[in-house]
C-alpha cells in the first residue's frame, strides 16, 4: 500500500497538469511580496506596517507573508515545481527520442476523414510519381508503406515533420528548471551591504574588507562574510538636478576606486543611478542621498568639538530630515567620570535643505541645499554612550529622557552660522551640511546564469510556438480504365498541434505532386 500510494504520488508530482498548477501558486504567491513590504528590503516599513495593522498584521506576519521569498512555504512551492518539471522532462525526452528514431505512423484506411484532403489523377506511372513524391519529402521523417503493409492495400507514403516543436518545448522546460536552480543557488552565495558616505573630504571613503564597514549587510546561507574582494571607494561629491516641482532628475557622484587597498592607484568614475560601478564581480549602486548637518559645541573653556552626521529624510520629496548627536566634554574639564557624564551635549531634531517657516515650525520647500536650517531640542546629561548598549542613530535613548538622565536645557531653530549659548556659557553652533551618498554593494555570481537560463527559455518557448507539428500521407493506385499509364494520387494532412498555416501548405504540396509540368 504505501509503495502504491507513493507511486502514485510521484505520477501525479510529474505531471504536467500539477506542474502548471504549480506554476500558477508560484506566481499567487509572489504577489504579497510586491504589494507588501519586505524585511529584506527595509524592515523599518515592515515594522510600522505591523505596529499600524494590528491584529491583521500580526497573523500576516505569522504566516510570514513580510518575509515571502524566504518563507519555508515559498520555497516548497518552488522546489516542488522543479521536481514536477524534471519529472515531465526525463520520459518526455525519452519518449521523443523513440519516435524520432521509430518508423512514421502507419497510413491510416480513410485518408478522406482528415481535416485536409486532396484526390487528383495525374498522367504519369507510379514508379516516377513515387520518386517525385520521394524526393519532395526528402526533408520529413519519411516511410514508403507497401500495399501488403497498408491498410488500403496501396503504395503510400507517410511523413511527418515538426519534430523541433518538441525539442524547444523540452528546451523551454529545461530553461524553466535552469532559472529555479540558478536562483536557489544565487540566495545562497549573494550578499548585499548598504553604506551611507558622508561628501565631506574626510569621512569619505569606503572599504569592501569586513562586515564592520557596511551599516547594514546581507547574505546567503552560505557566507559568512570572511572572504570579501577587497576594494574601497572614495565620494567626492554628489550633485542632484531637480525639476521645479521638487522631483529629483538625476543623482551623480564622482568617485574614485582601486582594488589594491594596501597600495593604491585610484581610478576616477562618475556613479550615476542605474549605472552602477562594477568591482572585480561586485556592483556598487548609487541608490539615494540625503543631508549630513555639522555642528560645532564650544565649550566654557574654549575648546570645541565638531561633528558631521547624516539625518534620516522623512519626507522623500523634499528632504526633511530627523537626527540626533551626542557630544563628550573634552578631557579634563570636569573632576571625575560621573561629572563628565551628566555634562555630555546631545542634540535632537529636524533639519531643512531649503527652510520654510509656519510661524516657529520648520518645514522644507525644496530638497536642494539652498537655504538650510535646523530646529533642535538641546539635552545635558548622560547620553547612554557609556552604558555599553546600542544607541539609535537617529534619536536619542528614549529611557534616559524618561529617567530624568537627559534633559532638555534649549529648544531652538537655528539658520546657518547662527548658534545659541546655554546658561553654563556652552555655545552650540549650526555651520551647515554636507550631502551623502546611499551606497549599495551587491554581489551575486548567479546573475550571468540567470540570463543565459532566461535566454534559453525563451528560446525554447519561441521556437516552439513557431514549428508546427504535421503529418501527411500520400497513396498512390493506378488509375486504371482507358488511362492504363495514369496514376491516382490521394494525400490527406493533419495538423498535430494547431491548424494555422496547416491548410496553405498541404494545398501548395499536393498542387506540387499532381502538376504535370
Amino acid at each position: 500500500m504505501v509503495k502504491l500510494f507513493f507511486l502514485r504520488a510521484w505520477r501525479w508530482l510529474t505531471s504536467m497538469r500539477t506542474a502548471l498548477i504549480l506554476l500558477f501558486l508560484l506566481a499567487l504567491a509572489a504577489v504579497p511580496g510586491a504589494l507588501l513590504p519586505q524585511r529584506s528590503l527595509n524592515e523599518s516599513k515592515v515594522t510600522e506596517y505591523i505596529a499600524s495593522g494590528g491584529k491583521t498584521a500580526e497573523v500576516m506576519d505569522k504566516l510570514q507573508l513580510f518575509d515571502v521569498f524566504s518563507s519555508p512555504w515559498f520555497t516548497a512551492i518552488w522546489l516542488l515545481l522543479g521536481i514536477s518539471l524534471v519529472g515531465c522532462i526525463i520520459p518526455r525526452t525519452w519518449d521523443h527520442i523513440k519516435v524520432m528514431r521509430g518508423e512514421p505512423v502507419r497510413p491510416p484506411k480513410n485518408l478522406g476523414r482528415l481535416p485536409k484532403h486532396g484526390e487528383a489523377v495525374v498522367d504519369k506511372p507510379i514508379d516516377q510519381l513515387q520518386a517525385e513524391v520521394t524526393e519532395k519529402f526528402s526533408g520529413w521523417h519519411s516511410r514508403w508503406y507497401q500495399p501488403a503493409e497498408d491498410r488500403a492495400g496501396a503504395l503510400t507514403l507517410s511523413a511527418e515533420k515538426g519534430y523541433a516543436r518538441e525539442i524547444f518545448n523540452l528546451v523551454f522546460h529545461l530553461g524553466i528548471v535552469a532559472m529555479l536552480v540558478v536562483i536557489g543557488w544565487g540566495r545562497l552565495v549573494y550578499t548585499e551591504g548598504h553604506r551611507i558616505v558622508v561628501a565631506d573630504g574626510q569621512s569619505n571613503e569606503f572599504c569592501n574588507t569586513a562586515l564592520s564597514n557596511f551599516d547594514s549587510f546581507r547574505a546567503g546561507r552560505l557566507v559568512d562574510g570572511t572572504k570579501l574582494t577587497p576594494f574601497c571607494v572614495q565620494i567626492h561629491d554628489f550633485d542632484a538636478n531637480y525639476m521645479p516641482n521638487g522631483q529629483s532628475e538625476m543623482y551623480q557622484s564622482h568617485v574614485s576606486y582601486t582594488t589594491d587597498v594596501a597600495n593604491p592607484q585610484w581610478q576616477d568614475y562618475d556613479l550615476k543611478v542605474n549605472d552602477p560601478l562594477r568591482i572585480e564581480g561586485y556592483r556598487v549602486y548609487l541608490q539615494g542621498h540625503g543631508y549630513a548637518p555639522t555642528f560645532t559645541v564650544i565649550w566654557p573653556n574654549g575648546e570645541e568639538r565638531t561633528q558631521t552626521l547624516q539625518f534620516r529624510p522623512d519626507d522623500p520629496m523634499n528632504l526633511l530630515s530627523t537626527g540626533a548627536m551626542r557630544f563628550d566634554p573634552p578631557a579634563g574639564l570636569y573632576p571625575d567620570d560621573l561629572s563628565r557624564r551628566q555634562n555630555q551635549v546631545s542634540l535632537q531634531g529636524l533639519f531643512a535643505p531649503t527652510a520654510s517657516w509656519d510661524g516657529t515650525i520648520l518645514a522644507s520647500s525644496f530638497p536642494a541645499l539652498t537655504d538650510p536650517a535646523v530646529a533642535i531640542d538641546v539635552y545635558r546629561g548622560d547620553n547612554g554612550l557609556d552604558s555599553g548598549t546600542g544607541q539609535q542613530l537617529f534619536s536619542l535613548d528614549a529611557r534616559q529622557i524618561a529617567m530624568g538622565e537627559l534633559q532638555k536645557v534649549a529648544r531652538v531653530n537655528l539658520m546657518q552660522g547662527e548658534s545659541v549659548t546655554l546658561e553654563d556659557g556652552t555655545v552650540v553652533r549650526f555651520d551647515g551640511a554636507v550631502p551623502f551618498a546611499n551606497l549599495q554593494v551587491s554581489y551575486d555570481p548567479s546573475q550571468g546564469w540567470l540570463l543565459v537560463s532566461t535566454l534559453i527559455m525563451l528560446a525554447g518557448l519561441v521556437g516552439s510556438l513557431m514549428v508546427k507539428r504535421r503529418r501527411m500521407w500520400v497513396r498512390l493506385t493506378p488509375a486504371g480504365g482507358t488511362r492504363p499509364t495514369a496514376t491516382r494520387v490521394e494525400t490527406g494532412g493533419l495538423a498535430r498541434t494547431d491548424h494555422a498555416g496547416w491548410g496553405a501548405e498541404h494545398d501548395e504540396i499536393f498542387e506540387e505532386i499532381t502538376s504535370t509540368d
